[in-house]
């Protein structure tokens, strides 16, 4: 376990480079293969997490699953990952990025190759639950990357650049998994993901660097000249004191609430909602994972533009923007599940969810608490609230599958389906979110 710690840990500090122009040559080059790494590494590896999503109708139609084992396997990654986004962020915030998000990214996409040959459902649970653990290595680990690599005021931008992760994952996804999964069948909706992760991972063994004190750069915000007045000396405060310390800060509780109910309506359509647009709309697998990725492709858009209009017309502050994107968010969900049934409305729809949550997500699920927190501990800030995200996200895949499943009949060999009380669950978690993230409209940053 020794040598097992001590081959992920962080490298210790090199002696200080000098040489000016040799620091700013330095960062802006790593700086650029971190952002690449970390943004379309960690998008690409979100393919091994929502795989099963595109394959619940081909489950179901071969008598492999029903809708609540599909719901106990999807719910055994979540609760996975919740815990390990925890334990991981605490440990990432120790730990060499090349190294622990490599490894990481390796073993997902083993699991991913795994997957494919299962057909028991404690055997699917098993490695779909392992396949969370590693998976919960990439949100903390690319936060600890972008926190080392880029300073206090350039945050929100750069946050909102790594956030269209998802997205870019999503519609991978929705899409391209979608369309092998009908070609080839439903173990093609793992396979595939699963060699896109043996890629990924060797990938971004090669670009992401360890922390710049360890090549001899000063730390960012100093470079940058970006510290703020509040700011606290270094070297106060052990690294595992300023950890405990943001258990201290009772807007990060809320923030971990805010975030929970967010992620229920975000895995309730990443999980459920091509089933929803096969059964309830009549769309085909690859017409639903179309529809769904025009949401994905507005996410890009709108984890972009959030964290921009914060940094730049609200002085980094978050509550403000979220209300604004909450509200966005909303309106979509009611105009899917409840406007015309047509194209244009549906597009539209996902256009204004898909850019709504996922703003919603780049700062409930991590920009705002890293903000509120000491960037030291920015890992173990992204677990404190990654565990309640992924609790909220795990308990909606129960709660959705046992009231998707109860409501469906079979009329002679034909399935029907009453999705009516599962999307005013979804619809209520959406506005609960909205409502706490509101409260701590007064919050105040801190370096």
């Amino acid at each position: 376990m020794r040598g097992l710690l001590s081959f992920f840990a962080t490298g210790a500090d090199r002696a200080p480079i000098t040489d000016a122009n040799q620091i700013d040559s330095l960062y802006r080059r790593h700086r650029l293969r971190v952002m690449l790494a970390i943004t379309l590494g960690y998008g690409l590896i979100y393919t091994c997490r929502l795989a099963l999503g595109v394959v619940k109708k081909p489950l179901i139609d071969a008598g492999v699953f029903s809708p609540s084992e599909l719901g106990t396997i999807g719910s055994a990654l979540f609760y996975t990952y919740a815990v390990g986004k925890l334990t991981n962020g605490f440990l990432a915030d120790h730990a060499n990025m090349k190294r622990f998000l490599a490894v990481a990214f390796l073993l997902t996409a083993l699991c991913n190759l795994a997957m494919g040959f299962a057909t028991s459902l404690w055997m699917a649970v098993l490695i779909w639950g392992l396949n969370g653990w590693f998976q919960s290595f990439g949100a903390p680990g690319g936060v600890v990357a972008m926190t080392s690599w880029f300073s206090n005021r350039e945050r929100g931008r750069a946050y909102g650049v790594w956030s269209t992760a998802h997205s870019i994952g999503e519609g991978l996804t929705f899409l391209v998994v979608g369309v092998a999964v009908s070609a080839l069948g439903w173990r093609w909706g793992f396979w595939g993901p699963g060699i896109i992760g043996l890629v990924t991972a060797l990938g971004c063994y090669l670009l992401i660097q360890d922390r710049p004190r360890t090549l001899g750069l000063p730390e960012v915000n100093d470079w940058k000249g970006d510290r703020y007045e509040q700011s606290n000396k270094p070297g106060m405060k052990s690294v595992l004191a300023l950890q405990l310390s943001i258990l201290k800060i009772p807007a990060i509780w809320v923030l971990c609430l805010a975030s929970a109910t967010t992620y229920v309506t975000r895995y309730a359509i990443n999980s459920w909602g091509i089933l929803y647009l096969q059964e309830a709309r009549g769309f085909s697998l690859p017409a639903a994972g179309s529809l769904l990725m025009v949401s994905t492709l507005a996410g890009i858009a709108g984890a972009v533009a959030f964290g921009f209009i914060s940094d730049k017309f609200f002085h980094a502050r978050r509550p403000p923007v979220n209300l604004l994107f909450g509200l966005l968010e909303l309106a979509g969900l009611l105009l899917f599940f409840y406007g015309p049934n047509t194209m244009p409305v549906l597009v539209a729809s996902m256009l204004m969810f898909g850019m709504g949550l996922t703003g919603l997500v780049t700062s409930l699920g991590g920009l705002f608490a890293v903000d509120i927190a000491p960037k030291r501990v920015a890992g173990a800030t992204m677990g404190v609230i990654g565990i309640f995200s992924y609790i909220g996200a795990a308990l909606q895949e129960h709660v959705s599958g046992a009231l998707i499943e109860r409501g469906m009949t079979m009329v002679g060999d034909v399935r029907h389906y009453d999705f009516g009380p599962v999307i005013w669950f979804w619809i209520g978690s959406s506005v609960l979110s909205m409502l706490l993230a509101a409260s701590l409209w007064n919050t105040r940053l801190r370096d």
